[in-house]
């Protein structure tokens, strides 16, 4: 299976010890897919500073695609990671910097590159709410993560046009994951998928809810770790549907539940969302 992350891309900046590293939820995405043996691509602004030159150099050398990627100048997102009371912290960054004023618009050339792609996945941070329909509209599978920036408006109009919906719900009981995940169903999202945090995971496919705990580990840093979980998670499922296994798919959701709890782990590992790091 071919997948591409189309929007956000990010260096996350350490301030306390002066380092960045690549990120951003759909260049993960791809990054994570590629780790896990799929050919990968990413869709993409960027900047025209050391951190744009940097992310370019790191997604080259891991031979992720990035052919149809837009390059202008101004300065590549950021955001901003402090140690508080021995946690890392998001304290801000640049609102996506240069893809803030110049958004991806899918021309017809980059839709004819997409539909070559078993999935595609952004995010409530790539500022392309509005092109979801065009990704649907091809035929391609969507798959979109909201972060916890979601209302009842934003799920209702975006939710329509994604398969398989992300959302982070550490915040909430797991009596309102439940309600939340069942409305995200309710919306057009084929399956609802929430994180929360050191609880795990919850998956409703519109019948039934699945939980999968954690796999705990000593973490050197879990950034990414939502990132990772999906990745691993849907990659799984897609590619056993793929097989047309006679897998039953309340089995196979729990299979699929502990290959990304296992690769989230992994990823715990290293700094950064995926290592790589340079000093600034």
């Amino acid at each position: 299976m071919r997948v591409i992350g189309v929007g956000d891309n990010v260096v996350d900046k350490y301030l306390y010890k002066k380092m960045m590293y690549p990120g951003g939820n759909a260049l993960n995405f791809s990054v994570y897919a590629k780790q896990l043996g799929m050919d990968t691509a990413y869709l993409g602004v960027f900047g025209n500073n050391q951190a744009a030159n940097h992310i370019i150099e790191t997604l080259q050398s891991l031979e992720v695609d990035i052919t149809h990627c837009r390059k202008l100048v101004g300065e590549n997102g950021y955001a901003s990671v402090d140690l508080i009371d021995g946690e890392r912290v998001f304290i801000g960054g640049n609102e996506g910097g240069v893809q803030k004023d110049h958004p991806i618009i899918l021309s017809k050339q980059d839709l004819n590159y997409i539909k070559t792609f078993g999935i595609a996945h952004s995010s409530i941070y790539s500022g392309m709410e509005l092109e979801l329909q065009k990704l649907k509209d091809i035929g391609i599978l969507v798959s979109f993560d909201f972060s916890n920036e979601y209302n009842d408006e934003i799920l209702e109009n975006v939710c329509k046009n994604v398969d398989f919906s992300l959302l982070s719900c550490s915040q909430l009981q797991e009596g309102e994951v439940e309600k939340l995940l069942k409305r995200v169903h309710s919306y057009g999202s084929e399956l609802a998928i929430g994180t929360m945090g050191s609880r795990g995971s919850m998956v409703y496919d519109g019948q039934e809810f699945y939980r999968q705990e954690p796999y705990f580990v000593q973490p050197v840093d879990t950034l990414g770790a939502g990132d990772s979980f999906f990745t691993g998670f849907i990659l799984d499922y897609l590619l056993a549907k793929q097989e047309n296994t006679n897998i039953p798919k309340a089995v196979l959701l729990k299979r699929s539940l502990g290959k990304g709890a296992k690769f989230a782990a992994k990823t715990c590992l290293v700094e950064g969302a995926f290592g790589c790091g340079i000093s600034f």
